[in-house]
């Protein structure tokens, strides 16, 4: 759910009360430890920019997280604080609950865990995980559909079909095994999971159906629910949101997405997988908003020109009416800008990708005189809620797709356990720039910090240059073996100083490549560094050692040697 990097580094074979604090002559031991980045900013684990990864600091830090790991491994999921029923109560158990969750069972904390619905939440229930199941159909059905693909292979493939009822349960399958883990993993923790709606009647106070209990802080995780615009009837058949799509109760030959985004895109990608025809339908000038201008003109020429796909810009879709009375879907198109009547489509079915609204309402936020904003519950950098005074509200804290940060399940893990450090007495701010984000068309789009507009305007306020580096994935024997070299690797960069300001990929197993990138984000490590990294012959993780190379960084390399592996 997370990126993880572990470190392996040489340690003491005594006992850790025997052990000295900074010894540079200590035995190695037999056995390296490890420790997990969850995205977290290195201060919070001792790390410091002018300072080894030796440094006696650091061996300091890494001993007080195994006393703590320690301590509450041996107590499983301790006893609460005293006048408190729990350590720490989540309301939600979505993926940034369950990260939460299982973070402050390992740090000794007596937990509770709220859940109104079903574990797992959006991500796993109606969104990431059943949608990667139909990508995975759509990407087979490409690759055996196309003939000249298969060809240059040598291979010879009959005509693909599919049983749509069996890639609906492929979908349906992954997603309860999926919940079934969580649920397991948190049971055998020894987290309570307690069933009802939660909600907050003051301070340190949840009420779940007609149960009270307290706890020393509280995480409120509720996550989000599909967006629909003013205007659209939503009927779950032929006008539907992405909680119905997934369910694929059918596949009709004509469908309207409305947006273009991550949701838009991906599900463009089954549909014109299975056979159906799309048509966009998008608000802004262009399509694919918020990915790099580049990036996103590549995607389009590759997956949405040659496709059965079209689109229109610059529209809002002002009104839909479901099918009905051998009636088509409706859609009533107005010009985004001066909303003068433009067209109107009739359609089979249509699908609306409009983003998501936070689940906020009947939370008790009135309670604590908590207002939301456009649904979103006010958070500082520390995910600590603030009220409607402008003042933090005590031991609350909310995390995920509720404060709009970054509405992204793994973002929302890794806000939980930023909470869990904060609470257990270690200051921790985590850094959004470092969290990439995903979109898995094939082939896949991924990102991680800003896209070049974006830099170059901060460069502007700031007064720095801005650097570009790109690598081409026809430049990859990997991927050329694969037969597939359409793809683009680009970084954004300080050249100054060697700060890695964005890197954006599109190509075979984008979502995969992206983590190299994310994790030297998060560390704060500069390119003349990682550049001197070796990667493995050959891999598309090539393409990410190419783009680091191909950077030009007047700074010389930092470190030159280290006795360190890292693993991402």
């Amino acid at each position: 759910m997370q990126s993880a990097l572990s470190i392996s580094f040489s340690q003491t074979s005594l006992p850790l009360a025997n052990r000295p604090l900074c010894s540079s002559n200590a035995a190695p031991s037999t056995t390296p430890r490890n420790l997990r980045f969850c995205g977290l900013r290195r201060e919070a684990f001792g790390f410091s920019p002018s300072k080894q990864l030796t440094s006696c600091r650091f061996q300091i830090q890494s001993r007080r997280i195994e006393v703590s790991a320690a301590a509450s491994s041996s107590a499983g999921n301790g006893a609460p604080s005293k006048s408190f029923d729990y350590d720490l109560i989540i309301i939600g158990a979505g993926v940034g609950g369950h990260g939460a969750a299982l973070h402050a069972v390992e740090k000794g904390l007596k937990t509770a865990i709220i859940e109104g619905d079903v574990v797992g939440g959006t991500c796993v229930n109606r969104g990431c995980v059943p949608s990667k199941a139909l990508l995975a159909v759509s990407g087979r059905m490409r690759e055996l559909q196309n003939e000249h693909h298969m060809k240059a292979f040598g291979l010879q493939v009959s005509a693909a079909g599919y049983d749509r009822q069996g890639v609906a349960d492929h979908a349906s399958n992954l997603a309860t095994k999926i919940r079934n883990n969580l649920t397991n993993s948190m049971k055998a923790l020894g987290v309570d999971i307690l069933t009802g709606f939660g909600a907050v009647l003051g301070p340190q106070k949840v009420n779940y159906g007609d149960n009270i209990i307290t706890g020393k802080d509280i995480i409120i995780a509720t996550g989000s629910v599909p967006f629909v615009p003013k205007g659209i009837e939503v009927d779950g058949k032929t006008v539907i949101t992405s909680d119905h799509a997934l369910k694929l109760e059918s596949i009709p030959d004509w469908i309207a997405i409305v947006g273009s985004g991550y949701i838009g895109l991906e599900f463009s990608d089954v549909y014109t997988a299975l056979g159906s025809e799309v048509t966009f339908i998008e608000a802004l000038d262009q399509l694919m908003p918020g990915f790099d201008p580049e990036i996103s003109k590549l995607a389009q020429r590759v997956l949405i020109n040659p496709r059965k796909i079209d689109y229109h810009t610059g529209v809002f879709a002002s009104k839909i009416t479901p099918a009905k009375d051998g009636k088509p879907v409706m859609i009533e198109l107005i010009d985004a800008k001066t909303k003068e009547p433009k067209n109107t489509l009739e359609v089979d079915a249509a699908l609306i990708a409009t983003g998501r609204a936070p689940f906020t309402n009947g939370l008790g936020l009135e309670n604590i005189n908590v207002v939301t904003q456009r649904g979103f519950i006010p958070v500082d950098e520390r995910m600590r809620v603030i009220d409607g005074n402008g003042k933090l509200v005590p031991h609350l804290y909310c995390i995920g797709d509720a404060n709009g940060k970054l509405m992204l399940a793994h973002a929302a893990s890794a806000q939980g356990i930023s909470v869990v450090e904060q609470v257990t007495g270690r200051d921790h701010v985590l850094n959004h720039h470092s969290i990439p984000a995903a979109c898995f068309t094939h082939p896949e789009i991924s990102m991680v910090g800003l896209t070049e507009p974006q830099a170059r305007e901060k460069a502007e306020k700031e007064g720095f240059k801005v650097s570009i580096a790109k690598t081409s994935f026809k430049a990859n024997t990997k991927a050329l073996a694969e037969n597939e070299g359409e793809g683009l690797a680009k970084m954004i960069y300080r050249p100054d100083n060697g700060e890695i300001l964005g890197v954006h990929i599109f190509g075979l197993h984008a979502a995969d490549l992206i983590h190299e990138a994310s994790n030297a984000i998060a560390l704060g490590t500069r390119i003349q560094d990682i550049k001197l990294a070796v990667h493995a012959h050959p891999t598309l993780s090539e393409v990410v050692d190419e783009l680091f190379k191909a950077a030009k960084v007047d700074s010389p390399a930092s470190v030159t040697a280290q006795s360190v592996k890292v693993a991402v």
